[in-house]
């Protein structure tokens, strides 16, 4: 019976692995690149239109639902996780210094499958009978390409349900904290420790999740700014204090991507190597940001694409950057084995900061926490348009109590089978962007030729 169990477990790790290995790259980075070529490279030439637009959002709001800003810090607050530190971490270890460049490459194409994903999700939303607009792939994709393409639909919203628990986080939040509280000689008792760790996971989260989309987006907008500012202070203190070493920092970063000696192969392993890790930290062409920015009260679809392509800008090329400046200068000849992911930074902070371990620690939980306010909402969305907002609201409480459950279970095959939902949300998604390429680039074209005319009728008159 073991055996059996064990293999069971084992083929849906193999497949979870092999789906979210080169089939999930290629989409995700390869369908961006795609997108990002037909839209005329959106993302390089329209930024300073998109920094506008979110200074305009935070002005305005109207109707139902929460501002542009708001969607957007909401985004990043599920994006900007122990992805940014660990996944960081685990590139720099087996990737070396170029794949941050990759990373950075990655952030720009994932711009542009952001910036889709925005205009789709306001100008192909839904309202519900109060009047709420209603986002995500699952409402996009029968409202764009027909009833016929629904069953992408609901294979969006089944995967969404599962993808978005936090197991992940719970679970190496959990570790983390343990581990921080048996150094400092706090308590011994590793079960009773996980499990009131879980369960004051549970309670914050269900203090602000189950008040609604607004309270998640309030939140959000006073702790993303906070916890993002606590981090580039970290930063900027091991920068300072090793500032004569940040230019052959910059310098190892351009040149070890392009390490041609150590032949084709070795280039190509460590550009993947920084592009997936990219993409799976900015969530770009997954689809779970345009459950967001579909909730937004913005009426115009350009719009909230500019503010949406800022969100892998910030997390995949700020936070990133931020998590790479630190560890190549607080740890320059790091050796990877026996540090992985989080305990390499951990490390490379305790090495250059007083204390920089416990900071880190306190600033992991920030982005954990942060994580799993915004992921309960998009999995709240799944279940709503499957199975009615009545019921949904059970979801919501199911999320609560797996945050407990993760916390003190082995992860085992879990994280493979989260692993494998999340990659079939992204293929609905980037089919569906690839799709409807052509409604956006219209709706692009005409909304800066009507900008255009309206600025040259300000200059005649």
């Amino acid at each position: 019976m073991i055996q059996v169990t064990t293999s069971v477990a084992d083929i849906i790790v193999g497949i979870a692995d092999f789906v979210c290995g080169y089939p999930l790259f290629i989409l995700l980075i390869g369908g961006g690149l795609f997108l990002f070529i037909h839209s005329g490279m959106i993302s390089l030439r329209r930024l300073p239109e998109a920094i506008r637009a979110l200074r305009e959002s935070k002005r305005t709001k109207t109707g139902e639902g929460i501002s542009s800003a708001q969607a957007l810090v909401s985004v990043i607050a599920a994006t900007v996780g122990m992805g940014n530190i660990a996944g960081v971490a685990i590139a720099i270890a087996m990737g070396g210094p170029g794949a941050i460049f990759w990373m950075w490459v990655s952030a720009l194409v994932g711009m542009s499958t952001k910036y889709h994903e925005g205009v789709l999700a306001v100008r192909y939303r839904s309202y519900a009978p109060d009047g709420k607009p209603l986002g995500g792939p699952m409402y996009v994709i029968p409202n764009a390409l027909g009833s016929r393409w629904r069953f992408l639909a609901v294979t969006f919203a089944i995967a969404g349900m599962a993808g978005t628990l936090c197991i992940m986080n719970a679970n190496q939040l959990t570790e983390a904290l343990a581990g921080a509280s048996q150094s400092a000689g706090l308590i011994s008792d590793s079960f009773a420790l996980r499990l009131a760790i879980g369960l004051a996971l549970a309670l914050i989260v269900g203090l602000v999740v189950l008040g609604g989309l607004s309270r998640i987006a309030n939140v959000a907008s006073v702790m993303v700014p906070f916890m993002v500012g606590a981090y580039f202070l970290m930063v900027l203190y091991i920068i300072a204090t090793r500032f004569d070493a940040l230019p052959s920092v910059i310098s190892r970063i351009f040149t070890e991507a392009f390490r041609f000696e150590a032949g084709i192969g070795a280039l190509v392993g460590v550009a993947i190597i920084g592009a997936r890790r990219a993409a799976l930290v900015n969530d770009a062409g997954v689809g779970t940001a345009s459950i967001m920015h579909g909730s937004s009260s913005n009426r115009s679809p350009v719009r909230e694409g500019l503010v949406a392509m800022l969100g892998p800008a910030i997390d995949s090329g700020f936070v990133c950057t931020l998590t790479a400046f630190a560890i190549l200068l607080a740890a320059p000849d790091f050796t990877p084995e026996g540090l992985v992911g989080l305990q390499l930074a951990m490390t490379a902070f305790g090495s250059a900061i007083p204390g920089g371990e416990y900071l880190l620690t306190f600033i992991v939980t920030c982005f954990a926490v942060s994580s799993m306010f915004t992921y309960s909402f998009y999995g709240t969305r799944c279940a709503a348009y499957l199975f009615g907002e009545q019921r949904s609201r059970f979801y919501t409480w199911f999320f609560i109590a797996t945050l407990v459950i993760f916390a003190v279970i082995p992860l085992g095959v879990a994280v493979g089978l989260c692993d494998l939902f999340y990659a079939l949300m992204a293929f609905p998604t980037m089919i569906s962007l690839i799709l409807l390429r052509k409604q956006v680039r219209r709706e692009t074209d005409a909304y800066f030729l009507e900008k255009n005319q309206k600025t040259q009728q300000y200059a005649d008159a």
